[in-house]
């Protein structure tokens, strides 16, 4: 009986007998094998169809998805907010930029590394969440943002100030990583590598003592569950990912500024966090594809409207429209659907599950 129940595709119910079985990712192997079919597909078929600027869009996706899965573990699953992940972004891109062209590191060990440095960084940073919770810890946060973004501008022996550096080309052995392609394979893999990761963490003591403190902190800490060492713990696995992200992001693009890492950016990684849904892992993803969609589409359709002569001539500055569309979007998911497209996703895949009957 207990073999047949294994082995089957489509459960009638969650029968699980030990906690191992409630931990598993996957409930069935109709999930196992759908994945495995999807990445098989993604892997092997997407970049060899695809054009140039539909690869580009599928990588900054696949970074973006990076750092949001890092923001998530820290807002979602641990209760903490920051304003300042943008900012981490870019210590990871810097950091990776600098421990190539100064150290002559290849970038299979200048990536991790900036990763690590970051989450040095952000555990600093994260400090103040052992005494201050909600707005003010925010407010930390957004100050740490200003730093680490004046620290970037203004230490030009460093960071070559608004000049900028640029990398070399990463490379295994004889293979040079360069354009969309390429690197489509080296920032899905680390993708994939990253979200495994992190689903395991959740899974661990760790993210149960995370979710302990998001959902009561006072009750977590009566149970015997050090918040402040789990709070920084938290910082610093959510500032790696950001800095491992930045990192990625600061070989694709090859020249690296200070511009990008401001407080905008900061703002799209929680307007992530929040549209694909908090405390969900693949929410994350979710969220990173429609904000960079959404960024596209944008860009595409302002400029559209800026070269209809109508408009032009009225003047008017289309600059606004993105933030205007961002908060719309953010406003609209919270009150429609606040656990986001994850739960969308949810429920889609439930009306499968249980077609053609409701119940």
């Amino acid at each position: 009986m207990k073999k047949m129940r294994k082995l089957s595709f489509h459960p009638c119910g969650n029968y699980r007998e030990t906690y191992k079985q409630e931990l598993n990712i996957f409930e069935t192997d109709f999930g196992r094998f759908w994945l495995i079919i999807f990445l098989a597909f993604f892997f092997f078929v997407a970049p060899f169809v695809l054009s140039p600027y539909m690869l580009y869009i599928l990588n900054t996706i696949g970074i973006a998805a990076i750092a949001a899965i890092g923001l998530n573990i820290l807002i979602g699953y641990t209760g903490q907010i920051s304003l300042g992940h943008g900012a981490f972004f870019g210590v990871g891109a810097y950091a990776a930029a600098i421990l190539a062209t100064r150290l002559g590191m290849g970038f299979y060990i200048a990536i991790p590394a900036a990763g690590i440095i970051t989450a040095l960084i952000g555990m600093i940073f994260g400090i103040p969440s052992g005494r201050l919770k909600g707005l003010y810890l925010t407010i930390a946060t957004l100050a740490g943002q200003f730093i680490i973004e004046y620290v970037l501008i203004q230490w030009d022996s460093l960071t070559k100030g608004t000049m900028g550096i640029t990398l070399p080309s990463p490379q295994i052995m004889n293979w040079q990583i360069a354009g969309d392609k390429a690197f489509f394979f080296l920032i899905f893999v680390s993708l994939v590598l990253m979200t495994w990761f992190a689903v395991n963490i959740i899974r661990s003591k760790y993210g149960r003592a995370f979710i302990a403190i998001r959902d009561n902190d006072r009750a977590a800490e009566g149970m015997g569950i050090p918040i402040f060492k789990y709070k920084l713990l938290s910082f610093g696995i959510s500032s790696f990912y950001a800095g491992f992200a930045g990192a990625l992001w600061a070989y694709y693009m090859v020249s690296i500024t200070t511009e990008p890492f401001n407080l905008g950016l900061s703002v799209e990684y929680i307007a992530m966090v929040i549209i694909g849904g908090m405390g969900n892992i693949p929410g994350a993803i979710f969220g990173a594809t429609f904000i960079t969609l959404l960024n596209e589409f944008l860009r595409f359709f302002t400029g559209v409207l800026m070269n209809v002569p109508a408009i032009a001539s009225w003047g008017l500055n289309m600059a606004p429209l993105r933030e205007f569309v961002f908060g719309l979007a953010i406003v609209l998911f919270i009150l429609i659907e606040p656990k986001g497209i994850a739960e969308i996703w949810r429920i889609i895949r439930s009306s499968f599950k249980l077609w053609p009957f409701s119940y």
